[in-house]
């Protein structure tokens, strides 16, 4: 199984720059990352800071967050608010470059709250136009960007993979580009009443990437109820390639605990 650490929500115990070497010291080859920065253009220093930790740590960057504004103060991204649309589309730029030194290809996109005094028809324009921009800006060094249904943020419109499909399909068809794909998280959709397995069976060969965490808690796997083996057998199975994000909430004492009896077991 070709896994990839979250090291935004993952190993949080250290400092950002360490987690990249603390996940390869645990036995994985590949990170991914929510957007590093405080601000959508960083300074170059900080940007080379990164990029050397993930580097000198001797693993793979597999995705990234396009700068989703604070995380902890409540945002869900910049795509389809309208204040800061030009804040987006300066982030492009930025990551495009990150991902095509690093040899990343998955970028992801949290759409963005509702935003109190503006309409819903106004948001998703502004939406669809920031996804194609961004889908035309990544797609030099052939790269994705991702969408997300998203739950706990009780302003976020894409609750379901459905929400999120019809989006990606609105900006294909205004912009004809095809490099927009669901990630599809499979805690969020569960936690969320979306029938996960119906959307396994219809949209797995589609998916542009998979996360994974277990629920109750938002813990490791096996932590909670969900069937996470079989979704993920059953995507792989219906022509799912990618990797799987760990995105879940867990000590780093026990926080890879299922993966050492996972490779014990083989």
């Amino acid at each position: 199984m070709t896994y990839t650490v979250n090291c935004s929500i993952l190993l949080t115990e250290l400092p950002l720059l360490e987690r990249p070497a603390a996940a390869k010291a645990a036995g994985f080859d590949a990170v991914e990352f929510w957007w590093p920065f405080e601000t959508s253009v960083p300074s170059d220093a900080q940007v080379t800071g990164f990029e050397n930790a993930i580097k000198d740590a001797g693993v793979q960057l597999t995705g990234l967050n396009f700068n989703a504004g604070n995380m902890p103060g409540g945002d869900r991204g910049l795509v389809s608010w309208p204040a800061r649309s030009a804040e987006f589309q300066d982030n492009i730029d930025v990551v495009a470059g990150i991902g095509e030194r690093l040899g990343c290809k998955a970028f992801n996109a949290l759409y963005g709250n509702r935003v109190d005094g503006e309409s819903a028809e106004k948001q998703d324009a502004i939406g669809a136009e920031n996804l194609a921009t961004a889908a035309a800006g990544v797609a030099r060094i052939g790269g994705t960007v991702l969408l997300e249904p998203v739950s706990g943020a009780p302003k976020y419109p894409l609750l379901t993979a459905e929400d999120a499909l019809k989006v990606i399909a609105r900006v294909k068809a205004e912009s004809g580009v095809g490099n927009v794909k669901l990630l599809a998280d499979f805690y969020h959709l569960a936690v969320n009443g979306d029938d996960v397995e119906s959307v396994i069976e219809n949209h797995a060969k589609d998916f542009g990437h998979i996360q994974i965490a277990d629920n109750p808690g938002r813990g490791a796997p096996g932590t909670g109820t969900l069937p996470l083996g079989e979704w993920i057998a059953r995507s792989r199975e219906l022509g799912y390639t990618g990797h799987i994000g760990l995105e879940y909430k867990e000590p780093q004492e026990t926080a890879f605990s299922w993966a050492i009896r996972e490779r014990a077991a083989r």
